[in-house]
């Protein structure tokens, strides 16, 4: 999957996502494609899923504990 579909699943799964779990899916979706957006910058992502730049420091911190979830048994391809 290039970067423009990981993009785009990413926008679907949060225009569908009920309104008090959107935060919770954005974690999820950082966490499932971490290692697909390991060269974008907090602030790429931002800009392209179309978040404040706040959302970034977000970005950065699920980026960093997929890393101890893959290490303790995650498989990121089955969420």
């Amino acid at each position: 999957m290039n970067e423009y579909e990981i993009f785009a699943q990413i926008k679907s799964a949060l225009s569908d996502a009920p309104r008090n779990q959107y935060t919770a899916e954005l974690h999820l979706q950082m966490i499932k494609y971490a290692d697909e957006l390991k060269n974008i910058t907090a602030k790429e992502f931002c800009e392209r899923v179309g978040l404040r730049g706040s959302f970034g420091t977000e970005f950065s911190k699920m980026r960093n504990l997929t890393q101890r979830l893959k290490a303790a048994g995650l498989d990121t391809a089955k969420i």
